[in-house]
């Protein structure tokens, strides 16, 4: 390592040492809405605890050392977690329509330098309307056009750049009826509006740009009403997403660095991880 390098890594850890860490992921638990419905639930389950006890239902739980541990049953896009690019891109060997080679970029293949990056956080929680009104199981479209007001305002968009959609969807991520607005009621019911979703001009706009990565705090990227439209615009090329974020209200338009983290699973469609800015203080 040279002198020079030394000194920006030193330089680089002043400034990260200068930030607040705000975690943008949202908790797993099974009273919460993980998962997306029809998918495999989420199950935490206890394995070995540092004693005997009574599990659930009665049932008696052995002990084969003094030690706790879990397991865990969990689909691949459950709670905070990213879509690599096969989760709708076939692999160009199936002969089946949008088949390319991005169908074999697996989870375990994106590159990491994708996922992070400079945050630009667009709000446009004004489009949703849960209980206020709107049509019940479709989503409002956030479109080019809300992009580009947003730039008017804090500066182009260009490479390197993430966009994390604010939509404040999170606040029905909780337990019991209220989370019942997250996703079953707009997507299984169709008794409660959607969240705001981008719209397919959106997608190609960003991309356009440079945006390689896009973000939402909400349960998908793809509408309530029709998930598939831009899901294969992004992902066929290239781009990756990051849904169900939460307290991207903590993140200002502009000056955040996003990082999200994925577990490394095998030719995974996408997975869960961590998800987090650093922001100047």
């Amino acid at each position: 390592m040279t002198a020079v390098t030394e000194t920006q890594l030193a330089k680089l850890v002043k400034l990260l040492q200068a930030c607040k860490i705000v975690d943008l992921s949202q908790v797993l638990a099974e009273e919460l809405p993980t998962t997306w419905p029809g998918h495999m639930v989420y199950q935490h389950k206890l394995w070995n605890w540092f004693a005997p006890r009574e599990g659930f239902g009665g049932q008696k739980i052995f002990s084969t050392a003094p030690y706790h541990t879990r397991f865990l049953i969990v689909d691949e896009h459950t709670s905070t977690h990213f879509d690599a690019p096969t989760h709708f891109v076939p692999p160009p060997d199936s002969g089946l329509p949008l088949a390319g080679p991005l169908g074999d970029i697996t989870g375990d293949k994106v590159p990491l330098a994708q996922l992070q990056g400079t945050a630009a956080v667009i709000d446009v929680s004004h489009l949703s309307r849960g209980e206020n009104g709107g049509e019940n199981g479709v989503s409002p479209w956030v479109t080019a056009q809300h992009v580009r007001e947003w730039e008017a305002r804090h500066g182009s968009l260009g490479k390197g750049d993430i966009i994390l959609l604010r939509t404040g969807w999170d606040r029905y991520y909780t337990e019991g009826q209220e989370g019942e607005k997250y996703v079953v009621r707009p997507v299984m019911r169709k008794d409660f509006p959607g969240w705001p979703a981008p719209s397919v001009d959106l997608v190609e706009y960003g991309l356009s740009k440079g945006v390689r990565c896009l973000g939402i705090d909400a349960p998908s990227i793809g509408a309530a009403h029709d998930g598939r439209p831009a899901h294969e615009a992004g992902l066929s090329q290239g781009m990756l997403y990051v849904e169900s974020l939460t307290n991207l209200d903590r993140l200002p338009a502009r000056g955040s660095y996003f990082v999200f983290m994925p577990l490394k699973i095998a030719n995974s469609s996408g997975g869960p991880g961590r998800a987090l800015a650093y922001v100047p203080e």
